[in-house]
């Protein structure tokens, strides 16, 4: 049996990142699994170098994750009347590497990341954040492509056998 407590979804804030945040969320009402939300924000001493910018450079980072706390706040806001459990994570620093130290760290059951489907020549310069986390999280990663098939459907109403 699959025993699902703890469900990672990673967002950019990108529609293939909502899809993916919609298989999150769909998994964990299935399991009953709490759900973090995470988001990786670039971390701004290492972006633009730190002598020159010192200054400027933590209020600089902290207005970055503010307004990133803020999207993520935003996105969750669940008209369910029975919201599920969730946490809202702001880090800072190289997605990837980022995302599989929280899973690590919070003992994650289960990542979903969404796969943006770039090109050969973008994949090839770029790399992809979702399969760096396939290969190194300590468990299991779903990844989502989106638009692709979808199987997170909304609640319809279920015709009864007595009509």
């Amino acid at each position: 049996m699959i025993a699902l407590r703890k469900i990672l979804v990673a967002t950019d804030f990108s529609e293939a990142a909502d899809a993916a945040l919609a298989y999150g969320r769909a998994l964990a009402r299935t399991f009953g699994a709490r759900l973090h939300v995470l988001h990786v924000v670039d971390d701004m001493y290492l972006r633009l170098g730190g002598d020159a910018y010192a200054a400027v450079l933590p209020e600089l980072q902290q207005d970055v994750e503010k307004q990133a706390r803020e999207r993520l706040d935003e996105l969750l806001v669940d008209d369910d009347p029975t919201p599920l459990p969730t946490d809202a994570i702001v880090r800072a620093g190289a997605a990837a590497p980022e995302i599989v130290k929280y899973a690590r760290d919070a003992e994650i059951d289960l990542v979903v990341v969404a796969t943006h489907g770039r090109g050969a020549v973008a994949h090839l310069l770029m790399g992809s954040v979702a399969e760096r986390v396939v290969r190194t999280a300590p468990c299991p990663v779903l990844t989502v492509r989106h638009p692709e098939h979808e199987f997170v459907v909304s609640d319809l109403p279920v015709a009864s056998a007595h009509a």
